[in-house]
C-alpha cells in the first residue's frame, strides 16, 4: 500500500519538526534561565545542535543504539533454529528484499520489537522469555507483526522518536539536576535591577515548567502519531499468516506476565509490540500510551471473520469501534478497495515441548551471555561462564576432571566482538 509508506514518511517529518521544536523551546528558556537576557541565543545554538546530531545519529546509527540500549544479542540459526525459521517465513511471505537480522534480550520479560532504517538494514528482536513463553503459532504472529512494521516503512519512525525523545528527556534530566548546584542563582545574580532579577526568576520557573514537561509534550506527539501504526501492523500481520489467533493468543500472554523488562525505558517503550512499561492489570486497557489497549487489539484479531485480507480487519475494527467511529479508516483507500480472497487457516499443531520448559530459558539466556556447556559421560550438563580463569573442573556428580575448551570461550568472545563492530 503506497499511501502508508508516504503517511509514514510525513509522518516522520512531523515527528521530526515537531521534537525538534520542542528541543529549540527546551533551550530558549533554559538560556534565558542561565545566561540572562542574551541567553536564548546560546540556548537554542545548543538546542539545535543536538537536534541536527541526534538526527543524523538516528538516521545512520539509530537502529544500533536503541540495540545496545535494549542489551540486543545477534544470534545465529544454532542458538535458536525456530526463531530462525519463523523470521524467514514471513520475510518470503512479505516478500522483503533481504532477511532481517535476528536479536535475541536475555530477559525473561516477552516482548518483541523491530528496528531499522529500511528493509534492507532491518533487524527483529525477540526476548528469551518471549521464546519460552509461546508455542509457533503465536511466535509466527509476533514476527509477523515485527514484519509488517518493517514492509510498511514504520521502522524509521520508530527508531527516529526513540532516539530523539531520549535526547529531550536527557537534556531535560541535565537542567534540572544542574539546578542543585546552583546554576539558575548565578544567573539571577547578574541582573542588577529588580525589574531584570524578576524577570530572570520568571524564566527559570517557566524553565523548570518545560523541562518538566517537554518529555510529556514529546511523548504525546508521538503517541498522536504512533498508535494507528499497531493496528496496520496486526492487520498486515493476519494477511502473513492467515491465522488471527495466534497473534491474539501471543498479545493475550505478553501482557499478562508480570515481569518487568529490564532495558526497556521511556524511550524504547514504544518499539516494542505490548508497552513494557505499563504494570500488569493495566497494559489491557492502558489508554495513555504509545500503543491502542491490548484488549481492544485482541478482540479485533478475534472478530475477524470471512477472511485475513485488510477489508476483513476494517470491518472488524468497525465493529468493535461502533457509533460514529465505524467511519475511522484504519486501512488507506487501497487496502479497502483489494477485495482478493485470503482464506483464514486453522491452527498448526501445539506444541507442548521441552521447547517451552523454564531449564530451556535459562540455558538460552546463558548462551546469550557467553556460556560454554560441558557434558559430562555421567550425564550432567555443567555451564561454565565466560570469565572462569580456570583450565579444568571438577563434576560435581561423579568427580570427573574436565577440561574446559578455553579456545571455544576466545572464540565466542571474538565473534560478539565482531558483531558490535559491525552494528556499529
Amino acid at each position: 500500500m503506497w499511501e502508508l509508506i508516504q503517511t509514514n514518511r510525513r509522518r516522520s517529518i512531523v515527528l521530526f519538526i515537531g521534537m525538534g521544536l520542542s528541543l529549540l523551546l527546551l533551550g530558549f528558556f533554559i538560556g534565558e534561565a542561565f545566561w540572562g537576557s542574551d541567553g536564548w541565543i546560546a540556548g537554542m545554538s545548543i538546542a539545535f545542535l543536538i537536534w541536527l546530531i541526534m538526527s543524523a545519529v538516528s538516521y545512520f546509527s539509530g537502529d544500533a543504539i536503541v540495540l545496545a540500549m535494549s542489551h540486543a544479542k545477534r544470534v545465529t540459526p544454532e542458538i535458536h533454529p525456530r526463531l530462525f525459521n519463523v523470521v524467514e517465513e514471513m520475510k518470503i511471505a512479505a516478500n522483503l528484499p533481504t532477511m532481517p537480522k535476528v536479536y535475541i534480550i536475555p530477559d525473561i520479560a516477552p516482548n518483541a520489537f523491530a528496528t531499522g532504517r529500511n528493509p534492507e538494514t532491518s533487524s527483529v528482536v525477540v526476548t528469551a522469555g518471549l521464546l519460552e513463553k509461546l508455542d509457533r503459532d503465536e511466535l509466527q504472529g509476533v514476527i509477523a507483526h515485527e514484519v509488517s512494521h518493517i514492509t510498511n516503512r514504520d521502522i524509521l519512525f520508530m527508531t527516529f522518536s526513540a532516539v530523539i525523545l531520549g535526547s529531550i528527556v536527557f537534556l531535560s534530566h541535565i537542567f534540572l539536576r544542574s539546578l542543585w548546584f546552583g546554576g539558575g542563582r548565578r544567573s539571577s545574580s547578574r541582573s542588577s535591577s529588580k525589574g531584570g532579577g524578576q524577570l530572570q526568576l520568571i524564566m527559570m520557573l517557566i524553565a523548570i515548567l518545560l523541562a518538566v514537561l517537554a518529555p510529556i509534550m514529546a511523548q504525546l506527539l508521538y503517541f498522536a502519531i504512533s498508535r494507528k501504526r499497531e493496528y496496520l501492523a496486526d492487520a498486515s500481520a493476519i494477511r502473513l499468516t492467515r491465522y488471527p489467533e495466534g497473534l491474539a493468543s501471543a498479545l493475550e500472554k505478553i501482557a499478562a506476565s508480570d515481569i518487568n523488562l529490564e532495558s526497556a525505558n521511556k524511550a524504547t517503550a514504544g518499539l516494542f509490540i505490548v508497552n513494557p512499561l505499563i504494570k500488569k492489570g493495566q497494559r489491557l486497557t492502558a489508554l495513555t500510551s504509545t500503543h491502542p489497549p491490548v484488549l481492544e487489539r485482541i478482540k479485533i484479531l478475534r472478530s475477524i471473520a470471512g477472511g485475513a485480507n485488510y477489508a476483513d480487519y476494517q470491518r472488524a475494527y468497525s465493529s468493535l469501534k461502533q457509533g460514529t467511529e465505524t467511519r475511522t479508516s484504519i486501512i488507506p483507500p487501497s487496502g479497502i478497495q483489494d477485495t482478493k480472497k485470503i482464506e483464514l487457516t486453522k491452527p498448526g499443531k501445539r506444541e507442548i515441548t521441552a521447547e517451552s520448559s523454564r531449564r530451556k530459558l535459562d540455558d538460552l539466556i546463558r548462551t546469550l551471555n557467553d556460556f560454554v556447556f560441558l557434558q559430562c559421560t555421567c550425564g550432567l550438563k555443567i555451564k561454565i561462564p565466560p570469565d572462569l580463569k580456570v583450565n579444568n573442573i571438577s563434576c560435581p556428580r561423579c568427580g570427573r576432571i574436565l577440561e574446559i575448551p578455553l579456545s571455544q570461550l576466545q572464540r565466542i568472545k571474538s565473534r560478539w566482538k565482531a558483531d558490535k563492530a559491525t552494528n556499529a
